[in-house]
């Protein structure tokens, strides 16, 4: 009886290095990337015509409309106007520029 006691405490103890190192991943790499994803999907969610942008592809332009999930730009001096998908969107200049200010 005794050994089998003893044979189960060392099953529990094989279990904590792994429980460890999927604590310490979770922490390391799942937890930021959720943040990063929640701040892209904010800034996406809040866009408004006149903002610049920097879509995903490197494309910078100004939102002259937004219509649900797809976004107007107005690309160059030539102001070509482009549709884009609101997820194709990497990053509003603008507001950075306003933040640097402050």
């Amino acid at each position: 009886m005794a050994n089998a006691g003893a044979a189960q405490g060392l099953n529990f103890s094989g279990l904590i290095l792994p429980i460890a190192i999927l604590a310490i991943f979770y922490f390391m790499a799942i937890r930021p990337q959720k943040k990063r994803e929640k701040q892209i999907m904010e800034m996406r969610n809040n866009l408004k015509v006149g903002d610049e942008v920097i879509t995903i592809g490197g494309m910078h332009g100004r939102i002259v409309k937004i219509k649900d999930e797809i976004v107007t730009l107005e690309l160059g001096a030539d102001r070509t106007k482009v549709e884009f998908s609101k997820w194709a969107i990497g990053s509003v200049v603008n507001k950075e520029k306003e933040s640097k200010e402050k």
